[in-house]
């Protein structure tokens, strides 16, 4: 089989506030020119670790739209309340994912949970947008949330976990429910411990280190760092001297022009200004 070769390492860029609550890096965007290396993922916002004071205020982001692709949020440390005019939601907490699909729309609020508020305390997450193809970007919005325990565990070689958050992997299948084929995976390197990540060939891939460091295909790659790798290829080499804990993102990409502006991620400007039309009249719905 052959070596999956990195194309890009990023950097973290510099930390931005989303709303008062979520500290983040846009490690990439849909306004990034790699979008063929990243479908279907369009988006990754990145809140490394972060210490919040006890607080009576909400922090996080208020009532938004949404419309033509997933929103899907790993929860590593606190907890975060999500709730929709689609009548979804729930509070997410340390290894569990929340996976909201806003295809025809929807508008929702994203903030820390009371309890986490009043208490305060270390917060680390990942949101990322998952493209929808053309077919699927008017169907009706689904919420799923998924605890952690509920993800098969696969132990490829000794001093390595990997947790099937979604999609197909080593005759696991993960919970969540996706449109194309995607493979979340959240992986645990201990010290001194290696593994080879086998997927199907002509995907993208990338993999975010969150905490260590790890050589991937004989490439030192160094904590909050993002690899995207070459579409040709299969086998991807990790090993780690310190240990390490990543997520892996792996899917079908989907080749259809993206159009996307604000909230909204659709295949035409006509779309868009659609999209616009139907929030400001009301159809995507409001919060009580």
């Amino acid at each position: 089989m052959k070596q999956k070769a990195i194309k890009y390492i990023l950097n973290p860029p510099q930390k931005h506030w989303v709303g008062n609550g979520f500290h983040v890096h846009t490690m990439f965007h849909p306004g990034f020119d790699i979008y063929y290396y990243t479908t279907p993922f369009l988006m990754m916002d990145f809140a490394a670790p972060k210490k919040f004071s006890p607080t009576q205020t909400k922090r996080g982001v208020g009532e938004h739209p949404h419309r033509g692709f997933e929103t899907v949020t790993f929860a590593f440390e606190g907890e975060i309340e999500h709730r929709d005019s689609a009548g979804g939601g729930g509070i997410i907490g340390s290894g569990d994912v929340q996976w909201m699909t806003a295809a025809s729309g929807v508008v929702h609020e994203e903030f820390h949970s009371q309890k986490f508020a009043r208490e305060g305390g270390l917060f680390e997450m990942v949101q990322m947008w998952v493209n929808l193809p053309k077919k699927d970007k008017m169907t009706a919005p689904r919420y799923q949330g998924v605890k952690g325990e509920k993800f098969p565990v696969i132990n490829p070689s000794e001093g390595v976990e990997l947790k099937l958050v979604s999609g197909k992997y080593a005759d696991k299948v993960g919970p969540c429910q996706t449109f194309t084929p995607i493979n979340l995976i959240q992986t645990k390197m201990q010290k001194d411990s290696n593994f080879l990540l086998s997927l199907d060939d002509k995907t993208n891939l990338l993999v975010l280190i969150r905490k260590g460091s790890v050589a991937i295909n004989g490439n030192q790659v160094n904590e909050h760092q993002l690899v995207i790798f070459e579409r040709d290829g299969q086998e991807v080499e990790l090993s780690s001297n310190v240990g390490a804990e990543l997520l892996i993102l792996n899917g079908e990409p989907i080749d259809e022009p993206v159009f996307s502006h604000g909230p909204f991620v659709m295949n035409t400007r006509e779309e868009i200004i659609q999209a616009f039309e139907d929030y400001q009249s009301g159809k995507m719905g409001h919060l009580s």
